[in-house]
């Protein structure tokens, strides 16, 4: 009697097994345009993001061009790259330098597209507001080389115009592109610049998406628009805010390299050398691939610690991104 109630339970549990794969399978082939729709993007992360993490075993290899990544011996001891680099002589001042130089970014970064973003949402004359709107996202679309070439014409010690104006007032012309007390500065003050319409294009798609209702309510209450800014608008991109800080986090130990390493030179070198500079330097420069790819490995694990971190504060904070 055991025996085949064990055997009618274990036929019923294959039988549901065998309807919920029939369902997917069914489910699937229901949506299969939507899933064809999806492969691209999927190729594509495929291809470039997942099959290039195998190069990751140069981090712990003594990399040999002509031997390739199979050929090349191991590295003795494992962390023999890892070592190199935080026993670098140069290691606080890169760890310093690109931290302060992210929060920097984050910090006076990410109030100013809000700002924008709430001054655009609050016009009501749409001509004006599609000039400026069109206006302040244009130099996002500008390499760092055109945008240096902008900061030396306005910021160059000797023919700057910045610089001509200072001298016109009787006073002595800055050095901002090679002095490490203007240096950051100008660094923060062109990223901010450049990517401040962009920043508010996003805001603002943000903030159509609030229920209209809720403003309506609020002016029949009487609520004046600084009230509804603060307790609707402000509110209502909230998540938005909280995602891309989270995003932010995730990559506060690139610092903007392009930027920096267009711009920079020895004179701001302890203000402005950040990790990725140095590697370009030290790594790539001689050719030293396991130093470079242990570093990229070492920035991969703690951003992917921040995001995480973060992304468990954003929920105590009641907003669940993931």
């Amino acid at each position: 009697m055991r025996e085949r109630t064990a055997a009618a339970s274990g036929g019923l549990v294959a039988y549901k097994r065998r309807t919920r794969t029939s369902g997917l399978w069914k489910s699937i082939w229901s949506m299969k345009a939507l899933y064809i729709m999806m492969l691209p993007g999927l190729a594509f992360y495929a291809v470039y993001k997942y099959y290039p993490m195998y190069g990751i075993l140069i981090a712990f290899k003594d990399y040999n061009f002509g031997a390739g990544l199979l050929g090349s011996s191991w590295a003795d001891p494992w962390y023999k790259y890892f070592q190199q680099f935080v026993e670098s002589p140069y290691f606080t001042q890169l760890m310093s330098n690109t931290f302060v130089i992210s929060l920097y970014k984050i910090v006076f970064g990410t109030i100013p597209p809000i700002v924008m973003a709430l001054l655009l949402y609050e016009c009501r004359f749409k001509r004006f507001k599609s000039f400026i709107q069109t206006l302040s996202y244009m130099p996002h679309f500008l390499s760092w080389v055109i945008i240096y070439g902008i900061a030396l014409a306005f910021f160059s010690e000797s023919s700057g115009v910045v610089n001509k104006w200072i001298k016109e007032a009787g006073m002595n012309s800055i050095p901002f592109l090679t002095s490490t007390e203007w240096f950051r500065a100008v660094l923060i003050g062109s990223d901010i610049w450049k990517d401040i319409g962009w920043g508010a294009i996003i805001y603002l798609a943000a903030m159509s998406s609030i229920d209209a209702s809720l403003f309506e309510a609020a002016k029949v209450d009487g609520a004046g628009r600084f009230r509804v800014i603060w307790h609707i608008t402000l509110p209502g991109i909230r998540s938005v805010i909280i995602l891309l800080l989270i995003l932010k986090l995730g990559h506060i130990l690139d610092a903007g390299f392009e930027q920096i390493y267009i711009m920079y030179s020895v004179k701001v070198y302890p203000v402005a050398d950040i990790i990725d500079t140095w590697v370009f330097r030290t790594g790539l420069e001689q050719m030293n691939f396991s130093l470079a790819a242990a570093v990229g490995l070492f920035k991969s694990l703690i951003g992917l610690v921040l995001v995480i971190g973060s992304n468990q504060l954003a929920k105590k904070w009641g907003e669940n991104i993931w």
